[in-house]
């Protein structure tokens, strides 16, 4: 789906800049894709998506440890 209208951007490329780079910031963000620089109506619909992805991120780095812990418990 597209996030930004005004520069043409989907959530899938914030989330591939996201995977890419890991930006921690919007500002960070921005320097890979631009967003938030017209009208700004996508400013939160971004910063959503790249929240959600680094969430993901995080979470899919934490699954192995879960799992190594439930073996050893058993």
């Amino acid at each position: 789906m597209y996030v930004c209208l005004c520069n043409g951007v989907s959530d899938k490329k914030i989330r591939q800049v996201v995977r890419q780079f890991q930006p921690q910031s919007f500002q960070q963000l921005r320097k890979f894709v631009p967003v938030g620089n017209q009208c700004g109506k996508c400013v939160r619909a971004a910063r959503e998506v790249m929240e959600d992805e680094l969430t993901t991120m995080r979470n899919s780095k934490k699954s192995p440890e879960v799992h190594a812990s439930l073996l050893t418990s058993l």
